[in-house]
C-alpha cells in the first residue's frame, strides 16, 4: 500500500508557496516537489470516485497529478487553502480526460452514464461535476484535533472531571446527559456539576492551546 506524506500545515504551505514564487531556482524546485508530494493523498482521494468509469487507475492518478501541478502553479495564496483550489483543478483534468475519450466516438451529454459506483448505480457526468468536494485538509486537521482532545481528556483531567465530560457530551458511545441527571447519578448538586464541567473545559482549552 502506498504511503502518502502528511498534509502540510497552513504555515508550512504558505512557506513553500512563497519559496515557489520568490525563491531561487533550486529553492523553487524543491518547494514545488514538497507541495506535490504532500498533496498526493488528495489526488488519490479524488480519483477514487472515478474508479468505475472504465479507465486505468494509474492513468487517472497521472492525470490527477497533472491537475495538482497546475493548481500549485496557478494558486493564489491569498485565497484560502491550496487543497480546496486543487480539488477543482484535479477534477477538471479528470473530466477533460473522460470528455476526450467519449468524443472519439460521438458528442458527450452531461446526463450520459460514464460508469457505475460500488452499488452498481449509474454515474453521470453531471453528477460528478455537481458533487461538492470536501476540504480534505480541514477534515484531516479536525480528525487530528479530535484525537488530541481525547488524549488530553485522559491525561489532563481528574477522574471526576473526565467522567462528567464523558456523560455531559455523550463521549465514548454514551448518551448526552443533563447536569441534573449527572448530579443525581453522582450524588452532587447541579451547580457543583456545572462548576466541575466549566473547570474541566478550561483545563482542556489551556492544554490544547499550549500544544
Amino acid at each position: 500500500m502506498k504511503t502518502f506524506q502528511k498534509p502540510l500545515t497552513k504555515v508550512e504551505e504558505e512557506k513553500y508557496i512563497r519559496l515557489l514564487r520568490e525563491g531561487n531556482g533550486e529553492e523553487a524546485r524543491e518547494a514545488k516537489t514538497i507541495l506535490v508530494e504532500h498533496n498526493l493523498r488528495l489526488v488519490a482521494h479524488i480519483v477514487k470516485k472515478y474508479q468505475n468509469v472504465g479507465e486505468d487507475m494509474e492513468d487517472l492518478i497521472s492525470i490527477g497529478c497533472v491537475g495538482l501541478i497546475k493548481a500549485i502553479d496557478t494558486f493564489d495564496a491569498g485565497k484560502g487553502r491550496l487543497a480546496t483550489y486543487a480539488c477543482r483543478c484535479i477534477d477538471n483534468e479528470l473530466l477533460m480526460l473522460l470528455r476526450s475519450k467519449k468524443k472519439t466516438s460521438r458528442e458527450i451529454s452531461l446526463f450520459e452514464a460514464i460508469g457505475q459506483d460500488k452499488e452498481g448505480n449509474e454515474i453521470r457526468l453531471v453528477d460528478v461535476i455537481e458533487q461538492q468536494q470536501p476540504d480534505v485538509i480541514e477534515r484531516m486537521e479536525q480528525n487530528s484535533n479530535t484525537k488530541r482532545l481525547f488524549e488530553l481528556l485522559q491525561n489532563s483531567l481528574t477522574d471526576r472531571e473526565r467522567e462528567i465530560l464523558i456523560l455531559r457530551y455523550g463521549l465514548n458511545g454514551n448518551k448526552e446527559t443533563t447536569q441534573n441527571q449527572i448530579g443525581e447519578r453522582l450524588g452532587i448538586s447541579r451547580s457543583y456539576v456545572s462548576r466541575i464541567e466549566k473547570k474541566a473545559l478550561g483545563k482542556l482549552r489551556e492544554k490544547f492551546e499550549q500544544n
